[in-house]
């Protein structure tokens, strides 16, 4: 588990427990949700261990990127716009490629 995923495990569990009335069932629920990413990877690991190169792995993030711009541009755009903060969100996604553009660069 990493960091970022402490937050959202907190709030599920809580709002589980709330929903439920159970702390069984929030614990439950919340167990499942925490299992999804290391049972995803297993199944990745499972399904692309015979081809697996360097050039299947620049794909994949390469997918996994473009997934993540695309949500960020469909979700966070019309959001921003409907609060009148466009011009912000729009300078802060390009100084974020720019700071991953760097990034990569000194690597």
């Amino acid at each position: 588990m990493d960091v970022n995923s402490i937050l959202p495990a907190l709030l599920l569990t809580l709002l589980a427990g709330l929903a439920t009335g159970s702390r069984w069932k929030a614990f439950g629920w919340s167990a499942l949700s925490g299992l999804s990413e290391p049972l995803g990877a297993l199944l990745g690991l499972l399904l692309l261990s015979g081809v697996w190169s360097q050039a299947v792995l620049g794909l994949s993030l390469a997918a996994v990127a473009g997934i993540m711009v695309f949500i960020s541009f469909d979700v966070l755009l019309p959001s921003a716009r409907a609060y009148g903060q466009h011009h912000q969100i729009v300078y802060a996604l390009v100084a974020g490629m720019g700071v991953m553009a760097l990034s990569l660069l000194l690597l």
